[in-house]
C-alpha cells in the first residue's frame, strides 16, 4: 500500500489548479521536447542546477542512507546535475538518460554517462543501493487513459525493484497533474511489485513552494 504523508489540511484534490498545460502535456516525449535551444537552455540554466541540487539533498534526506559512499544511479539525469552534486558528496554515481545531446553537454565521463530508457534500464540484478530520479517521471506517466504509458511505468518500477539491493531504495520528485495520478501510480506500484512505499509532500498547500516525492523500498 502507498501512503501519503502531508499537511494534515489537504484537501481531496491536493490543491492542483494547473491553468496552463505543462511540456509533458504538449509534446509526446521528452525527446520530442528537449531539442535545439530548448535543450541548451535547461542545460545552462544555474536556476535549475540549485534547485536540482536542493532536491537531491532532500531526496538524500528522505532515504535515510546508512552508507556514505553509494553506488546511486541518476534516473533521467538530463544533463547531470544530480549526479555531478552527488559525486561531490561522495557517493559513486551512475548517469543515465534517453536523451544524447544531454550525456554530451558538459564533460561527466567520470559519471559513467549511459543513454538509455529509464524504464528498461540495462543493469544486473542487486547492483544499486539508491535511484534517484528528479523531475522525469511525469515525462512517463502523464495521463491514466494511456496504456502504453502504464506499461511503460510497469516496466520501470519492476526494472528498479530489481537492480536495487535488499533494502534499496528509490526516491522520485516529479510534478504529477492531479491526485488521479498519484493515486494511480500508486496502485501500479501495488499491484506489480514488491515495493513499499509513500508519497512526501513538503508545502503542500503552497503550489510555488510545493515538492511531491515517492519513496519506495525494496524488502529483503
Amino acid at each position: 500500500m502507498i501512503k501519503i504523508l502531508g499537511h494534515s489540511n489537504l484537501n481531496d484534490k491536493y490543491n492542483f489548479n494547473i491553468k496552463r498545460k505543462r511540456p509533458e502535456e504538449l509534446y509526446e516525449s521528452a525527446l520530442e521536447y528537449f531539442k535545439n535551444d530548448t535543450l541548451s537552455s535547461y542545460a545552462k540554466s544555474k536556476s535549475i542546477m540549485r534547485t536540482q541540487r536542493k532536491i537531491t539533498l532532500r531526496a538524500l534526506e528522505i532515504m535515510e542512507l546508512k552508507e556514505n559512499h553509494c553506488l546511486i544511479l541518476d534516473a533521467g539525469c538530463g544533463p547531470g546535475f544530480v549526479a555531478i552534486y552527488l559525486n561531490e558528496l561522495g557517493h559513486k554515481t551512475i548517469a543515465l538518460d534517453i536523451i544524447s545531446d544531454f550525456l554530451n553537454f558538459y564533460d561527466i565521463k567520470g559519471l559513467n554517462p549511459i543513454l538509455a530508457d529509464m524504464c528498461y534500464p540495462p543493469f544486473q540484478p542487486s547492483i544499486f543501493d539508491a535511484i534517484i530520479s528528479i523531475s522525469a517521471l511525469q515525462w512517463i506517466y502523464k495521463d491514466s487513459n494511456l496504456e502504453k504509458k502504464r506499461l511503460d511505468l510497469i516496466g520501470l518500477f519492476k526494472s528498479f525493484y530489481s537492480i536495487l539491493k535488499p533494502n534499496g531504495k528509490a526516491v522520485f520528485q516529479f510534478y504529477p497533474k492531479s491526485k488521479e495520478i498519484m493515486d494511480e501510480i500508486g496502485k501500479i506500484i501495488t499491484q506489480n511489485t514488491q515495493f513499499k512505499g509513500k508519497f512526501i509532500i513538503d508545502n503542500p498547500n503552497n503550489p510555488r513552494k510545493r515538492k511531491i516525492y515517492l519513496l519506495t523500498t525494496k524488502g529483503f
